[in-house]
């Protein structure tokens, strides 16, 4: 199964960096991305998706609005915010928000990826156990001897 990510960061390079590095670090799939509050909000509503990974900065609008939009989303979807300003008081709105975690661009992209990974082998458990063991056909018994 596919890990689905949707990036929201209106910064090219940081975007093209944060999409190789999940894909190699964390096994994750980017499945789209925006720059703007409406196209987020657009892509979020109408896609497949496990996470979403939104900056608060965008070119239009903010990421606290697209957070806010994530609220009704299934139980297996999370979001997550990546900003360089993750105070005490933004972590606490974010979190009010619906935010299931956030981290700090500058300090914390290990911990974003190690929580990627993790979320990407939950959604793989849940999975798994939903489809049941697979059965394998049972191995011919040798003849009893007469």
């Amino acid at each position: 199964m596919t890990f689905r990510a949707f990036i929201v960061e209106d910064s090219s390079t940081i975007r093209d960096n944060l999409i190789e590095t999940l894909k190699e670090l964390a096994q994750v799939e980017p499945v789209g991305m925006a720059e703007t509050e409406h196209e987020a909000k657009r892509w979020l509503a109408r896609n497949e998706w496990d996470l979403a990974i939104i900056d608060l900065f965008l070119r239009e609008g903010s990421g606290l609005n697209v957070l806010e939009s994530c609220r009704q989303r299934k139980p297996h979807q999370k979001v997550v915010v990546l900003s360089n300003h993750s105070s005490r008081d933004v972590r606490w709105r974010c979190r009010q928000l619906g935010a299931d975690a956030v981290f700090d661009k500058s300090t914390e992209l290990e911990a974003l990826v190690d929580y990627c990974a993790q979320q990407r082998e939950r959604v793989q458990d849940a999975e798994a156990a939903a489809t049941g063991p697979t059965a394998k056909p049972a191995a011919a018994l040798p003849a009893a001897p007469a």
